[in-house]
């Protein structure tokens, strides 16, 4: 299980907040404009291998981005409080480990992190994993984290859920690193929304807006998505990510972490309460069942080009080409950011209601 292997430095958040387990990829160009990528990703070529490019958001979406975190902090605050005491509740603090997703984990998994230490007066130990989707996590990232807390119980943490593709994705690299090194990692992840139904551990299940899903790396420590890419890279080490120095001026990382933490103290007794209420309800893949209606009403061939959810459908806007985007009507007042999107890339919006979540992209077919 030893690894001598050392990770980069990297990201502009505080080194007390996180540690990347990243190999720093920054000087290669991996870049390309989400036309080529689409293309590329839809005859075959897997998305870790190439990278969208950082997209420049607008004064007006910046200005939404501002408007929507003063509106959701105490909502968020809430939630990673609820989040912070379920995983408390199941293991206590002795030991635990905290690691997050990259790149949409991460500043939910220094929000849990930051939660804990407010309340608990304990400093627990967070990194910042990359795993893809049919790749698996980082296996070295994995060992590394082991070797330094032989006894430590790895807490997985993301944004939000979708599909639930990741959820299962988790599950299959902690089977199957537990045959092979004869270890007890335990799958279950925690994220801040739940509205797949398909987390373990779950803030809410509404399908609400993180602002952090509506920025790329200005709101994730100007860390890029995480890059498998073995012309270039060896499999044995790290996975790679970009550190984008250029957009430091626009950096928001850290004013978006300490914007929620600020609301930590006013919130407890409202997490309380919803610790409380917190139904006892199972995993039900409620959200797969949407997107395979969704497939069926609009003959989608793909199950991969339907995005649900805020955060996806965000995504999707930012660095897929979009066919649609399918809109809950009940949930537009919630949905600013999406609409100016669209409107600036000229893409059909249309309401669905028959959904789990508050909207959902889909990918157009090239």
């Amino acid at each position: 299980m030893i690894s001598t292997l050392q990770p980069d430095k990297m990201g502009s958040y505080a080194p007390e907040d996180v540690m990347f387990l990243l190999r720093d990829i920054s000087n290669v160009f991996l870049e390309m404009d989400n036309e080529k990528r689409e293309q590329l990703i839809q005859t075959g070529t897997h998305y870790s291998e190439m990278l969208p490019m950082e997209y420049q958001p607008s004064k007006t979406y910046m200005d939404l981005f501002y408007k929507t975190l003063d509106t959701y902090a105490e909502r968020i605050a809430i939630a990673v409080g609820v989040v912070a005491e379920q995983i408390i509740q199941n293991r206590g603090l002795d030991n635990l480990i905290l690691v997050s997703l990259a790149r949409a984990g991460t500043p939910i998994g220094i929000l849990i992190k930051r939660y804990i230490q407010m309340r608990y007066k304990v400093n627990v130990p967070h990194y910042s994993i990359s795993i893809l989707r049919g790749r698996g996590f980082d296996e070295t990232a994995i060992r590394y984290m082991l070797a330094q807390h032989p006894q430590g119980y790895l807490q997985f943490i993301d944004g939000w859920t979708g599909k639930g593709a990741i959820t299962k994705e988790l599950l299959h690299s902690c089977q199957k690193f537990n045959t092979q090194h004869q270890v007890q990692l335990n799958a279950n992840l925690a994220v801040l929304a739940d509205p797949g139904h398909c987390a373990a551990i779950y803030g809410t299940r509404e399908d609400f807006l993180i602002p952090s899903a509506c920025l790329n790396s200005t709101v994730s420590g100007l860390v890029s998505r995480t890059v498998l890419n073995l012309q270039f890279m060896d499999e044995e080490d790290f996975h790679g990510a970009k550190y984008y120095k250029e957009l430091e001026k626009m950096d928001v990382s850290n004013l978006y972490i300490e914007r929620i933490v600020t609301c930590f103290e006013n919130v407890q007794s409202e997490i309380i309460l919803q610790l409380q209420e917190l139904p006892n309800t199972p995993i039900t893949w409620e959200g797969m069942k949407s997107v395979q209606r969704i497939q069926q009403d609009f003959g989608i061939d793909n199950i991969h080009f339907i995005k649900p959810g805020v955060g996806e459908t965000t995504r999707v806007l930012l660095r897929r080409i979009p066919w649609k985007i399918l809109v809950n009507p009940q949930c537009i007042h919630e949905l600013e950011h999406i609409l100016l999107l669209a409107r600036e890339k000229n893409v059909l919006i249309e309401q669905y209601s028959d959904m789990s979540y508050s909207c959902c992209g889909l990918i157009k077919e090239l």
